[in-house]
């Protein structure tokens, strides 16, 4: 057992010393450096799978004999009732609480179980997750009690998370006369044992401390070092519990003094101070009713699960807090109010570490880019109407945005690092981010929006490569998510005399990598356009397909780049920058060009005078700091060459996406970090590339007016034909055609002028579609 002061350092013995309303103040700070204005909650369903209790514990109520049940377990048709019933009020989390082991006390819970079939009530309780699993959405949650390594290899696939109360590691609490005396389970040893095995088993663990059933502060900050030592060890506590001891009628503590609001504080405090900024901090709500914004205060940014449906069974006399008004007392706090599934948000974002293989799918798909519930039902290519802006609230603000902020208003570049903070923007953060994204929007380009007539043309979807997010390619002439195609020469010069016929000054070409395909055939895709119409402006073929078609004649970049040019090629799109990091890239295009060659191909381009787009593919297994990578690659590179005319980002559309089919992706960006994406990108490369791009086939019309609010001025071609977000499931259409696209900037109070393809005049007016108009 740890000793109170030998492991503390001269620095946290003062701060634990020093008076309360200075350790808050340190404690408060702490909070916000790690977690910013939000404070989570999972919203669950409780599910009481057995009352019975092999242990006495003095203070609980949970606990019943046999007699004061109607059956020593809920059947499995009750726990599905229940699941079904939270499903239905929006829980994800099935919270199972249980007694422990009852079947070594209780003749009637073994011979339940015998009966049944089950040999405990921890195969018993792997068949009610089965069952939650298979019938709703929920995820499991167990808090069953002490476990064995096998125990947790059998239970982890069921669940995302397990938990176990530390409650203290003081041996003196287990002896008679105190709340633990006939209490096995509740040995220390045993409890800290349990807590490593969830280490060893990669196993994300919500533990805690309960105050006020007798021990001493120091005895408190003994518990507290012990979860910080097993944490450092393994890193698998992903939330620590500060729960207040509440008397209870009918129980052996029931006229035991409560601790004080003040203690409370003060514990959270010390539980903030020693764990760290980034350990998730929980304070039950409905424990300390009206005092939340002094929870805040203290260092809590968790209230844990809330549910809607179903008492607190551990504390039936304190119900829940309503989830609006939760919502109001945390905002009157000065934050912000966020959903987590039952498995934190940290380790959400590393599923692939910590949650077992059968659970990843259904993780995946429900969190945003910082493992928290998707906050909108809003997706990408859906034709779904984005969210209200948010209402100008004042939350207290996170000091790594404030810092990001000042440094950008002052016109400082910023690093990745604080790139990356500034995704992670709430409540005011984020509103001053569009704003200031908007004011230097303005101040570079001014009010117009500007458009290009264009047409897309893809003249095949066959491709050698295999990216996870791509529904578009077909990996053969088979039939393969809808027929293979390949568009010969004749095709492609009349489709772009039809665009030419209709008043497009651009033709964009791109295709798969088809296996019969070398550098001679993109030469002689130009030619074709080139020789049926001469004045058509060749925007073509994204970098991989410049390598590839360099690679098959033998030629350096710089060669074949040249040929291309001389032939016709005008301008490069790019596309196939996906994300601009090459962890990312072997997850989602493992065969695909690495990151340093996408640069090598446009600093290539670039070097000869061909100018080119950038775009960036996010919300799939990127990170904020990908993001934030990928924005200085595409900074560093203007820097060096000027060549970039536009940032293009790209949510990713995940309907049909073969990676998030096998339940390998997130289901694209939330519209909070759409909006963000722009604005950070006109912040991050203010000075270097002037235009950003709002994409109307991704964000739809109504998308597409808000994010020209936010640091965009350029609504890309009315293309005519697209057909490559059609293929992952896109429905906002494959033409806009320019009476649509002024209608849509003119609803915002904005003028829409047509562009060439390097921002200049187009050298007449369109007179077919200005007759349309």
């Amino acid at each position: 057992m740890f000793i109170f002061g030998n492991t503390l350092s001269a620095a946290e013995r003062a701060v634990l010393t020093s008076p309360l309303a200075e350790m808050l103040g340190a404690a408060e700070a702490l909070t916000l450096a790690g977690h910013g204005p939000v404070v989570t909650y999972s919203r669950k369903v409780f599910i009481p799978l057995t009352k019975l209790c092999r242990d006495v514990c003095h203070y609980c109520t949970f606990a019943r004999r046999p007699s004061e049940l109607k059956s020593p377990y809920l059947s499995l048709d009750e726990v599905e009732a229940l699941a079904r019933q939270g499903e239905a009020a929006g829980c994800r989390e099935a919270l199972f609480t249980l007694g422990d082991r009852p079947e070594a006390r209780f003749r009637i819970a073994r011979e339940w179980l015998d009966r049944h079939g089950y040999a405990s009530t921890l195969h018993y309780l792997a068949a009610a997750a089965c069952r939650v699993l298979e019938t709703t959405s929920l995820l499991p949650h167990f808090n069953p009690g002490l476990l064995t390594g096998a125990d947790f290899a059998k239970l982890r696939p069921l669940a995302p998370s397990m938990g176990l109360m530390l409650e203290s590691i003081s041996q003196r609490l287990c002896e008679p006369g105190q709340p633990h005396f006939g209490s096995p389970d509740k040995f220390p040893a045993a409890r800290l044992e349990t807590l490593r095995l969830a280490g060893e088993a990669k196993v994300p663990f919500t533990t805690g401390v309960l105050i006020g059933i007798g021990e001493t502060r120091d005895e408190r900050i003994d518990t507290l070092l012990a979860i910080r030592d097993l944490h450092r060890r393994y890193g698998h506590v992903q939330e620590v519990i500060v729960q207040n001891f509440c008397a209870k009628p009918d129980t052996q503590m029931h006229d035991a003094p409560e601790p004080s609001l003040e203690e409370h504080l003060w514990t959270i405090a010390a539980a903030r101070l020693l764990l760290g900024p980034d350990m998730s901090i929980q304070a039950p709500p409905n424990l300390q009713p009206g005092a939340l914004a002094d929870l805040i205060r203290a260092g809590a940014n968790d209230w844990g699960g809330v549910s809607p449906v179903t008492p607190d069974h551990v504390n039936p006399e304190r119900p829940w807090p309503n989830l609006v008004a939760l919502e109001a007392e945390t905002l009157a706090a000065g934050r912000v109010l966020r959903q987590r599934l039952t498995v934190g948000p940290a380790y959400a974002r590393n599923a692939e570490i910590w949650v077992d293989p059968a659970l990843q799918s259904a993780v995946h798909r429900a969190v945003d880019g910082r493992g928290l519930v998707r906050e909108d039902d809003w997706h990408a290519g859906t034709g779904k109407v984005p969210p209200a802006a948010p209402p100008m609230i004042v939350t207290g603000t996170d000091p790594h945005v404030d810092a990001a902020l000042n440094q950008a208003e002052r016109g400082a570049t910023l690093d990745t690092a604080l790139i990356a903070d500034l995704f992670a923007a709430e409540g005011r953060d984020r509103t001053r981010i569009v704003a200031l994204a908007d004011e230097l929007r303005r101040a570079r380009v001014g009010d117009r929006v500007t458009y290009v007539v264009n047409r897309n043309i893809n003249y095949t979807n066959i491709c050698l490569y295999h990216c996870g997010f791509c529904a578009f390619s077909k990996g053969s002439m088979r039939s393969e998510r809808g027929p293979a195609y390949r568009i010969d020469l004749d095709e492609i010069a009349r489709r772009a005399t039809e665009a030419h016929e209709r008043g497009a000054t651009e033709v964009c070409l791109q295709g798969g990598i088809h296996p019969a395909f070398d550098g001679n055939t993109y030469l002689g895709i130009i030619r074709a356009v080139k020789q049926a119409v001469p004045v058509m402006h060749i925007h073509a073929f994204s970098p991989l397909e410049i390598h590839h078609g360099a690679t098959t004649l033998g030629l350096p970049l710089g060669d074949y780049l040249m040929m291309l040019k001389e032939a016709g090629l005008a301008t490069l799109p790019g596309t196939a920058a996906e994300i601009l990091t090459d962890r990312v890239r072997a997850i989602i295009c493992p065969d695909k060009l690495t990151t340093p060659q996408w640069l090598d191909v446009m600093r290539a381009a670039h070097g000869i005078g061909l100018r080119s787009t950038a775009t960036i593919m996010f919300g799939h297994v990127d990170t904020y700091a990908d993001w934030a990578a990928h924005l200085v690659a595409v900074r560093d590179l203007q820097a060096e060459t000027g060549g970039f005319t536009e940032f293009v980002p790209l949510p990713f559309v995940h309907m049909e996406a073969p990676m998030w089919r096998k339940g390998r992706a997130r289901s694209g960006p939330t519209w909070r970090e759409t909006q963000l994406m722009h604005a950070i990108a006109r912040i991050a490369l203010d000075g270097n590339i002037p235009n950003i791009q709002a994409s109307w086939v991704k964000l739809g019309n109504a998308g597409v007016e808000a994010i020209l609010q936010s640091g965009a001025n350029d609504l890309g071609g009315t293309l005519m034909d697209e057909s490559i977000t059609r293929a992952a499931g896109g429905q906002n259409g494959q033409h806009n055609d320019v009476a649509a696209l002024r209608a849509l900037a003119a609803r915002i109070g904005r003028l829409a002028v047509q562009r060439t393809t390097t921002y200049g005049n187009p050298a007449a007016p369109n007179r077919i579609l200005e007759s349309q108009t």
